[in-house]
């Protein structure tokens, strides 16, 4: 052992300048890793899950549990690795969560979850919001938050303050798109504000004075909110496309709707309905130093470096915010 010991010095003192140069290359390379070393608060445990999320309009927790729940639950019996089968059921959503073993391969779960899936939904009640799998990422994916927020002197085109219905309008049309190209970044989710929506109150009284029902109000404007093409006419070598342009663009698109006709004059949806802009129904909000607020969560793609991701994030806010 002594021998060995006094060759290994002797070799260092005989090359003093190629043991400095191997000792400052290994330090560079300790440096070089320890700014790609994953850094967060607490270390990922999250097992290997998929999660079922379907949006239920109308329906008690009791029937969105029998109705939706159990059928996608008991459609995913018998998957290869499964662990545990989990669900929630409550009024507005639906959640089935799937854990697979650890090791499983994430994109080859929700392969076998999505096969699954779409023999599931022959069973569901019709008219429902197709059941999606949540984003690719756990738990702890959540890395960064931020507020969409007006200050007071802030005025939309037309001069009035902005409310917290056209910050979450910004939020998930022009916030949330520019992020969600980030690279690591999987999902961006929306709280607070309300969700703008286009309401049509059709008048009972008014309806039956025209021999009309609700059903003929809903077929019409699901009927007349669309655009169509009809392909193109030849003309001294051009070609002219042809298509009809229905598609709903605001307020006045609504009211203009032909429901129906008395004595050869067309009832438009304005006749028989009062058409506004409202906001959905919502089960929470967000606020901030005790101020409501619109918030935006980014979420990171499973197996991603938070600091890098963050960081990324962070650089694409400051273009966002100009």
């Amino acid at each position: 052992m002594m021998t060995l010991l006094a060759r290994l010095l002797a070799f260092s003192v005989h090359h003093r300048w190629l043991v400095v140069i191997c000792t400052l290359a290994v330090g560079a390379l300790g440096v070089y890793n320890f700014t790609r070393l994953p850094i967060d608060a607490v270390p990922d445990i999250t097992n290997v899950q998929v999660q079922i999320n379907t949006q239920v309009e109308a329906l008690s927790p009791v029937e969105v549990e029998s109705r939706i729940t159990y059928p996608i639950e008991a459609a995913m019996g018998g998957l290869p690795n499964v662990e545990q089968v989990r669900s929630l059921s409550r009024y507005g959503l639906s959640q089935v969560t799937i854990i697979f073993e650890d090791g499983t391969d994430i994109y080859w779960a929700r392969q076998l979850v999505g096969e699954r899936l779409a023999s599931a939904k022959e069973s569901l009640p019709p008219g429902l919001a197709d059941p999606q799998m949540g984003p690719i990422a756990t738990g702890l994916g959540e890395i960064y938050m931020w507020t969409v927020e007006a200050t007071p002197e802030a005025r939309k085109p037309d001069g009035k303050p902005y409310e917290l219905t056209d910050l979450r309008a910004l939020q998930d049309w022009v916030v949330r798109p520019q992020l969600r190209t980030v690279p690591g970044v999987t999902e961006v989710n929306s709280i607070g504000g309300f969700e703008r929506i286009y309401q049509v109150a059709p008048d009972p009284a008014r309806l039956l004075g025209y021999g009309l029902s609700f059903r003929d109000v809903l077929e019409a404007l699901g009927a007349n909110n669309s655009n169509a093409g009809g392909g193109y006419i030849e003309h001294r070598g051009e070609q002219y496309l042809i298509r009809s342009t229905g598609l709903v663009r605001g307020e006045n698109d609504i009211r203009d709707i032909v429901v129906g006709q008395h004595d050869a004059v067309p009832i438009r949806i304005q006749d028989v309905a009062d058409v506004g802009i409202g906001s959905d129904l919502r089960t929470g909000a967000a606020t901030r130093d005790g101020k409501e607020v619109v918030i935006g969560t980014a979420i990171m793609l499973l197996g991603g470096n938070s600091r890098e991701v963050s960081q990324r994030v962070d650089a694409r806010m400051q273009t966002v915010n100009k």
